[in-house]
């Protein structure tokens, strides 16, 4: 008999059949592809109670989705607004009109600042009239108490709040310039609530996630009473702990995929009925901002720990409630 033979025979004529890993490997895989089946169907089977635990886990996974979503919408229409923010500089009345224009120039040609307005004494008068509604009080002074003001605005791309309160220090100490003003503490607000903002739906996420782990834990509970009887046979026969472990394992992360593709599409019906309004809303105010809703790889993500979450509830469950059921 050739040596690469998987079939021995002993001295007492007994033949024994060696299994390669190879084997047992294909075996294992096709274990488990059968197994996820069958706990698929078996949830397809009750289609009713399957849809509600589904939609009761998208409920509580779409919270927190939906306002990531909210966050990330606003964080792009506020992009660029630290750069946005205005500084306004008050030349000095002593400083002739010729040497303000001067430094006007001088600031245009810097790299850090994008726009340099120039509002000279007398622009500034006349747009004080126009607005104030004190035009004719304003005739009868003697000479224009207003200065010219110098207002920059500095670039948008790829510059921070602190480099703009920088910028800031640093024009207001010119000798030219009397007062400096920047426009500057309402976007550092925004950015505290926005990071607020952020810290609550973590927070949200993680109580919602728990109530995700105690509902699956809790079907999955139900499913092993209800099947006490088949894992009890199954037991008797020599069936592990493993073996029977495993439909109820596939049963949790079926339960949490399907609670995050049931999230994922509350959010973009949600996004969907609210786009119109939003669109006419930025339209009004000469914007292009459109609602954008999950990218490719946040869903991915969203339905990754959706099912990591079924699988930890039901193995949280299995752990604590299969190893009571023996055989007697």
């Amino acid at each position: 008999m050739s040596d690469k033979s998987t079939v021995r025979r002993d001295s007492k004529g007994a033949s024994q059949s060696r299994t390669s890993i190879g084997d047992k490997m294909n075996s294992y895989l096709a274990h488990h592809k059968l197994v996820a089946r069958d706990s698929f169907m078996r949830l397809i089977g009750t289609l009713i109670p399957s849809i509600m635990t589904w939609l009761v886990i998208g409920i509580a996974l779409a919270l927190p989705s939906g306002l990531f979503v909210a966050l990330e919408n606003a964080e792009s229409v506020s992009r660029g607004w630290d750069g946005a923010a205005q500084i306004s500089l008050f030349v000095n009345k002593v400083v002739p009109e010729k040497d303000s224009r001067k430094l006007a120039r001088k600031l245009r040609l810097r790299q850090d600042i994008a726009e340099v307005d120039y509002i000279s004494r007398t622009q500034a008068l006349e747009e004080f009239q126009a607005l104030s509604g004190y035009g004719d009080v304003l005739e009868h002074l003697d000479k224009n108490p207003l200065p010219a003001v110098i207002v920059v605005r500095p670039v948008e791309q790829e510059i921070s709040a602190a480099a703009t309160e920088a910028l800031y220090k640093e024009l207001k100490a010119l000798p030219q310039i009397e007062q400096a003003i920047i426009d500057l503490e309402w976007v550092q607000r925004l950015y505290s609530m926005m990071e607020l903002g952020k810290r609550m739906t973590l927070a949200l996420a993680a109580l919602l996630a728990l109530g995700v782990l105690l509902v699956i834990g809790n079907t999955i509970r139900l499913a092993i009473e209800s099947r006490r009887d088949e894992i009890v046979i199954v037991k008797l026969v020599g069936a592990t702990n493993a073996f029977v472990r495993r439909p109820f394992l596939y049963t949790g992360l079926w339960y949490g995929l399907g609670g995050g593709m049931m999230s994922w599409l509350l959010v973009s019906i949600s996004l969907f009925w609210l786009s119109g309004p939003v669109a006419e809303l930025s339209g009004l105010y000469q914007s292009q901002f459109v609602l954008q809703g999950l990218g490719f790889g946040q869903t991915l993500l969203l339905w990754l720990a959706s099912g990591l979450l079924g699988l930890a509830g039901a193995w949280l469950a299995v752990s604590r409630h299969l190893g009571s059921i023996e055989p007697r």
